[in-house]
């Protein structure tokens, strides 16, 4: 994403675009945090919410789709591949953010916050002092774009992702701050994170949801967390 001179006029008008996906729900009964851990595959509400972005995709043109190796991401991925007859290229840039929690429960009222083992993980919010560290989610993050970019020129990608890794890529090219409260991430499940392109310079950046209404309430950007309730992980 390189910056044309001021006032100059780009030469390359190739408008690309590259929707920025998270996945849909996933089956996770005991709620854990499970991170980057295999064997977590989607819901059957997941399963439809993937569906349905593919239907919100099916008259775009997509020429390249690629995923996270992750199941969630892969299963996401499927259908969206399959309604343009292409394959998935898997990307582990785009992989979930590393998180010392993972396989852990990690939620509102569970105690974490109280257990001495766990406060030397949390010294650092801005770092974090618990996970991949949020400079290299967008290293990683922006060459996948840059690479997802420059296979579907002149047409669409569609990049299925996680949370975290989603909206920190967004907040550095929006020139945000990269430490955040995760309450207010607009990055609800199955949503699209969509950044066009004129040549190699970022025009826009837009958000939808086009799976809103499978999308449980407390689950939905800027929703409060629920004591006792299923969906951690990202």
């Amino acid at each position: 994403m390189r910056d044309e001179e001021a006032g100059a006029e780009p030469q390359d008008k190739t408008v690309t675009v590259v929707h920025v996906m998270r996945h849909g729900e996933v089956e996770n009964p005991e709620g854990v945090l499970y991170g980057r851990l295999p064997g977590y595959h989607l819901s059957a509400l997941g399963r439809e919410m993937a569906d349905r972005v593919a239907e919100h995709l099916a008259e775009r043109d997509i020429t390249h789709v690629g995923a996270s190796p992750l199941e969630r991401a892969q299963e996401t991925a499927t259908p969206i591949a399959k309604a343009h007859g292409l394959d998935i290229a898997t990307d582990e840039r785009l992989i979930e953010a590393g998180n010392v929690f993972q396989g852990k429960t990690f939620g509102v009222g569970d105690g974490a916050l109280r257990r001495p083992e766990n406060w030397r993980h949390l010294r650092n919010p801005f770092r974090p002092s618990w996970g991949e560290p949020y400079l290299d989610q967008v290293v990683r993050m922006r060459g996948a774009l840059e690479r997802a970019k420059d296979a579907a020129k002149g047409h669409e990608a569609v990049l299925v992702s996680h949370q975290l890794p989603v909206w920190i890529l967004r907040s550095f090219v929006e020139g945000r701050r990269l430490w955040h409260d995760p309450r207010n991430r607009q990055c609800t499940l199955a949503s699209l994170t969509s950044f066009t392109f004129l040549g190699d310079r970022l025009l826009a950046v837009g958000y939808t949801e086009p799976a809103r209404d499978l999308v449980p309430e407390h689950l939905r950007a800027g929703a409060r967390p629920v004591k006792g309730a299923k969906g951690f992980g990202a």
